[in-house]
């Protein structure tokens, strides 16, 4: 079977029952079906939290964890990318859905095409207070403090932070757009000069973003894939071609 990749960050769900949820559900349920699938890529921020293996995430968002399940039983190779909203998955999204967990970017090559992927909170080098934040939430001894707290008490500290979070990153866009696609290239421009790659597919911030970097015939393309809560999308690759899937518009 030829590859077919779907790329898709950033949908924010906070339940199953509303307009963006059931589009994100109608989407994973044709995956397999009347859309052909290989990989499917979560790069971060599906959900507007989900901490570790508890069973509140795993009750709340049940039917998305049936079709993941699904996809995973049906040999689709699910990958998922840790946010800032999205974290501590390896015990139940690895081992428990099969999905491949990364803490971080990746380079790596599929389809012929030269990808780097990430979630895309480590764009700004300059925001060194969240950055620290990002190091500190992943290092082992917070590990530990997310496992030992009572599950209650998590889920409400949880969404105090994934509130905080989500205005800061809307924050770009609301700011400035066009600042926040110039820090989308630049570090795209960056990551290039560290490794090359053909195409650059990330999200975080709620900007949808393609374009072309590079000068003379070399040109290298880096996808920005925006917020479902502007404009439900993913990005899907083939040997032949990266293209836009835009799945229908919901209001916020």
């Amino acid at each position: 079977m030829s590859v077919t990749a779907y790329f898709v960050s950033d949908v924010h769900l906070t339940n199953q029952t509303d307009e963006r949820a059931q589009l994100f559900l109608s989407f994973l349920r044709r995956l397999g079906r009347d859309l052909e699938c290989t990989h499917l890529f979560l790069l971060g921020d599906i959900f507007d939290l989900w901490l570790s293996d508890y069973a509140f995430f795993q009750n709340q968002y049940e039917e998305v964890v049936v079709q993941i399940r699904r996809l995973n039983m049906e040999g689709v190779a699910i990958h998922y990318f840790e946010g800032n909203h999205d974290l501590y998955l390896e015990k139940f999204w690895g081992r428990e859905l099969g999905a491949e967990v990364h803490c971080g970017p990746v380079n790596t090559t599929l389809a012929g095409w030269k990808l780097r992927l990430e979630h895309g909170d480590e764009l700004d080098p300059d925001d060194t207070g969240y950055l620290f934040l990002r190091w500190f939430l992943r290092t082992p001894l917070m590990k530990i403090v997310a496992r030992s707290l009572p599950e209650a008490v998590l889920v409400r500290v949880g969404e105090k932070a994934s509130r905080s979070s989500r205005a800061y990153t809307s924050g770009y866009k609301s700011q400035d757009e066009s600042t926040a696609r110039e820090k989308i290239l630049a570090h795209g421009r960056r990551a290039l000069a560290a490794q090359p790659f053909d195409i650059l597919i990330a999200g975080h911030i709620h900007v949808r973003e393609d374009r072309m970097i590079g000068s003379g015939e070399t040109k290298h393309r880096v996808v920005n894939l925006g917020s479902w809560m502007d404009n439900p999308s993913v990005f899907v690759l083939t040997p032949s071609e990266g293209r836009w899937l835009d799945l229908g518009k919901v209001s916020n």
